[in-house]
């Protein structure tokens, strides 16, 4: 099993869900973060003012999937996120070593 974080621009989100779903993906978490990677943040003016904005809004997909579907979906959501500008996010993926969903007691990839 794979365990999936993806960082990106809140106005994919819709987009990357549909494409999710398109793959059979029954479940994912959605935080709204903020950060910044190599773009810094931005400069806005407020009033006249110039100032700096460090901390830009952003979202984080987790989702856990089956070994064999990880390829797949690490390439759905890279093709629904991409605009091609600075910003766009990551995808990490980490090795998930067990599974249980508590209202059965299923483990393993059936838990998923």
């Amino acid at each position: 099993m794979i365990y999936i974080v993806a960082i990106m621009q809140p106005g994919k989100l819709e987009s990357v869900q549909d494409a999710l779903t398109e793959l059979g993906v029954t479940g994912m978490t959605v935080s709204e973060v903020q950060g910044y990677g190599r773009q810094k943040g931005k400069s806005e003016i407020y009033r006249g003012a110039e100032y700096q904005v460090n901390f830009m809004p952003k979202i984080k997909i987790e989702v856990a999937v089956p070994t064999a579907q990880a390829g797949a979906v690490k390439d759905a959501i890279s093709t629904a996120a991409k605009s091609g500008k600075i910003g766009d996010g990551k995808i990490f993926t980490f090795a998930l070593k067990d599974a249980l969903r508590i209202r059965t007691g299923e483990a393993g990839e059936t838990a998923l």
